[in-house]
This record gives C-alpha cells, structure tokens and sequence, in this order.
C-alpha cells in the first residue's frame, strides 16, 4: 500500500542532495508536495523535476533559522492544499572548527538552521498535521548525532540536540495518543555536495576534508531516500541510513564514551593540522 498518494508532504532542504532525491521520491508515489529551500535555482530545479510525477508542486524560498517566515510558510500550505500529512525536517549546513578557534557565531549559525530550523519546522507545522488526523514528523539528524569527532562540536551538537528533540517529541505523541508518528533519520555518507558546501575556521583544510569525505560517501542521495520513506512507510522510530550508520551506531552503543579515545587517535593522524590547531 502506498501511505504517500494523494498526502501532502513538506520537504525542506529541498533543492539538492537529499532533500532533492526525497521530493522526487515521493513525487514519484504520488504525494502532493510543498517544497522549501534558500537557494532559489536549486529549488526550481527540483520543482521540475518532480513536476513530472507529482499531482502538484508549490515552493517557497525560505531560511528555515527563521521562525516567523517559516510559520508563515506553515499556514500558507495548509491553506492552499487544506491539509498536512508528512513534514520531512532536512535543510541543514555543515561547519568545521575547534571549540577554541571557532567563532561565538560560526556555532549560532550551525545550531540556527540544522537545530533551530528542525525545531521550527515541528512546531509550525504541527497544529496542521494534528488538525489532519493522520499525520508525521521526519527529522535528520546525522551519523554524527551517534558519535562526534574533533572539530565537529557545532554540527553534533545540532544533531546530538534534534536526536533529544525527536525522541522526547515522538514520546509525548505516544503519552497523549496523539495521531502523530515520530521520526529520527541518521544519514551516514550520503553522496551529495553536502561536504563541498561545509565551511571551515578561516577556510582551512576544507579540500583535504572534501577530497577524504568522497572516499567515505558510500551511500546515494536516491538510495538514501528510498530508505528513509521504506522506514516512514512502517512508522520507524529510527532510520539509519547506510551500512556506515548501522555500523556506528552498534559500535557508540558497545563502547560508550570510551569511543571518543579510539576515534580521536584516529582522527589525530587523519585530519588536517590547520584544523585542529591554532
């Protein structure tokens, strides 16, 4: 049976990777979709692409770290189609720096978009996903809301942070034996530009973060995304995504903090020395 047909899904993040690969897919089984993103062209892109499937399409240029466009955006698409059923919380942002090198802001701006923009999405979109009856939160974390690694404290923290978010919300929806479904979504090496896009302390060692991060991307954004809607599809609690996640997350649940000594040993001879010290 096909959950997606005929239901309106959100999809931020939407305009590659990903996000792009999500709202294809689920055009492809039929949902109606109400696309958002910051980068306008890819947005567009994507729009087309799904044009070809989808009953209907809408987007809206939108930066998920702000809370009233994004409300605004959440009732708008419950206007237009009269209905919410799927919100699928995936926009986000990469950043590499030591605590001691980074700037107050460098970590705001991470925890903005892939913290903030995720906890927005939920609370926007809710009212009109209870008012639906049958509704569903999917938010991505990341492999890295598993384990952390050393100059990663911003983007785990974010993830650390929707990990707890997701999991306290999806138990409140069980307490209350409200409609809702809640997911988390923990993506290991996906094959996108996300790892281009990551910005650094100053720009430093980002082609040597890029060039050892495509050895390590083992996973496609389209299988990725088959995934992720095949776990939705059961009412999954967790996804992970990858044999990279699964592996991980057997290991941080075996190991316990006594991962961080293995995992900063290795990444002692591995990562760049700009940027790890000052």
């Amino acid at each position: 049976m096909n959950v997606f047909s005929d239901k309106v899904a959100v999809v931020t993040g939407a305009s590659s990777g990903m996000g792009r690969s999500l709202a294809v897919e689920l055009a492809r089984r039929g949902a109606k979709l109400a696309l958002c993103d910051i980068n306008e062209a890819g947005l567009e892109e994507t729009a087309r692409l799904c044009e070809k499937f989808a009953p209907e399409v809408e987007t809206a240029v939108i930066n998920v770290a702000e809370r009233e466009s994004v409300l605004a955006w959440a009732d708008s698409v419950a206007h237009h189609y009269g209905a919410v059923h799927y919100v699928f919380n995936n926009a986000g942002i990469g950043f590499i720096g030591t605590v001691e090198r980074s700037e107050f802001k460098d970590i705001e701006r991470v925890m903005d978009v892939d913290f903030w923009g995720v906890v927005n999405g939920t609370k926007a979109f809710l009212p009109h996903l209870l008012a639906s009856g049958d509704g569903h939160v999917v938010n991505t974390s990341s492999i890295l809301g598993l384990f952390s690694l050393p100059a990663s404290n911003a983007y785990s923290a974010a993830k650390f942070a929707v990990r707890g978010f997701t999991e306290s919300f999806r138990q409140e929806m069980l307490v209350t034996k409200q409609p809702i479904k809640v997911t988390c979504v923990y993506p290991g090496g996906i094959k996108t530009d996300f790892a281009h896009s990551t910005t650094s302390v100053g720009g430093e060692g980002l082609e040597a973060f890029s060039n050892g991060m495509d050895r390590l991307l083992t996973t496609s954004a389209d299988s990725a995304a088959k995934t992720i809607l095949k776990g939705v599809e059961r009412g999954q609690p967790k996804i992970l995504v990858g044999l990279d996640a699964s592996v991980v997350d057997v290991l941080a649940r075996i190991l316990g903090s006594n991962y961080q000594r293995l995992v900063a040993k290795i990444s002692g001879r591995l990562m760049p020395k700009a940027m790890l010290h000052s």
